[in-house]
């Protein structure tokens, strides 16, 4: 495991690069799927992630409360070769865990890359029209069995909803490093 910072490629205002994966539904989605939604979180994760696996629990979470108004969508990017890794493996993650949004499979790397994400969990923030609003931290709880004093996602997502200012400052995600081909 190599504790990585998300970094920035993309910008606030950036248009979301468009993908077609699989899901652990065995459902195709590409950016317009998402598109009835006042905005998109996109979280880059993986199964074996020990940052992953903390915070699974805040993201179900937030998307059962936002889920309605935000669409979510997680993204593993990992090797399928990497231990726990792959379709299968995302398909037990998924269901161990309670992921009831779109789980897909980014076999050739191309989306992450895309996105610039580094890190397991990295999120990505959009409104409705696919531009990005924020990238970074689920909460301030930056390790495992840490407590969260701020809800950074929630945070933003409910300014999103209510046409409040996002502050610029990048507070980056932190998790593994996304495992490269």
């Amino acid at each position: 495991m190599a504790l990585t910072e998300s970094s920035q490629k993309l910008k606030r205002g950036d248009s979301a690069p468009d993908f077609s994966l699989k899901g652990v539904d065995d459902k195709n989605y590409s950016l317009p799927d998402f598109k009835n939604k006042e905005g998109l979180l996109v979280i880059f994760m993986c199964n074996h992630c020990p940052y992953v696996r903390a915070k699974i629990p805040a993201i179900v979470e937030l998307h059962k409360k936002w889920g309605d108004k935000i669409a979510f969508l997680g993204i593993n990017s990992n090797d399928p070769n990497y231990e726990g890794e792959g379709m299968e493996n995302m398909k037990i993650f998924a269901k161990e865990r309670g992921i009831d949004f779109p789980y897909v499979f980014d076999e050739t790397q191309e989306t992450a890359k895309a996105y610039g994400a580094t890190c397991t969990p990295d999120p990505f923030l959009f409104d409705k029209d696919f531009k990005l609003v924020f990238h970074g931290r689920i909460d301030d709880a930056m390790g495992p069995g840490e407590a969260a004093k701020e809800h950074t996602m929630e945070e933003n997502i409910s300014k999103l909803l209510s046409n409040e200012a996002i502050s610029d400052e990048f507070k980056p995600s932190m998790g593994c490093s996304i495992k490269w081909k």
